[in-house]
């Protein structure tokens, strides 16, 4: 007897012994779920990564068609990549087309008030974390983002 067949019969037994029956499964119709839409906080500190994390964000909106809401959180060093004075074209064009396609930035106000910058002084599409950018963080999590720092 195989080993599957040796299961049934055992599982057979054990129904008798406390009286129950077996039955059919009911049918269940199952209906194609609408894909939800993605949600992701991105994490933005450090200076060295503001091209590469800028390029993740572009390959999210590209894999997902769209179907995502992206937030970014940037704070510290990372901040100083996103004045619009002295800023490179190859990230000011980048960040303009990811604000085009629906990002959300978010630049914390405690670094802006170490480095005396204020929202006027970055890209424009930032909003300012006002209880700052870890806050931040915390409270797009706690509203089902997915938590990312490339």
């Amino acid at each position: 007897m195989r080993r599957r067949d040796i299961f049934r019969v055992g599982l057979a037994g054990a129904a008798g012994l406390f009286g129950l029956r077996p039955t059919k499964a009911a049918a269940i119709e199952v209906k194609p779920v609408e894909e939800e839409r993605q949600k992701v906080a991105y994490h933005l500190s450090d200076l060295d990564k503001v091209n590469f994390v800028l390029g993740n964000i572009k390959n999210h909106f590209e894999g997902t068609d769209g179907k995502v809401d992206i937030a970014l959180v940037v704070h510290g060093p990372a901040l100083a990549a996103f004045k619009s004075k002295g800023i490179s074209a190859a990230i000011s064009g980048r960040f303009a087309g990811l604000v085009q396609d629906g990002l959300s930035p978010h630049a914390c106000a405690n670094t802006m008030h170490g480095l005396d910058i204020g929202l006027a002084d970055l890209l424009d599409g930032f909003h300012a974390a006002d209880r700052g950018g870890v806050v931040k963080l915390a409270e797009l999590q706690r509203q089902g983002y997915a938590y990312l720092r490339p």
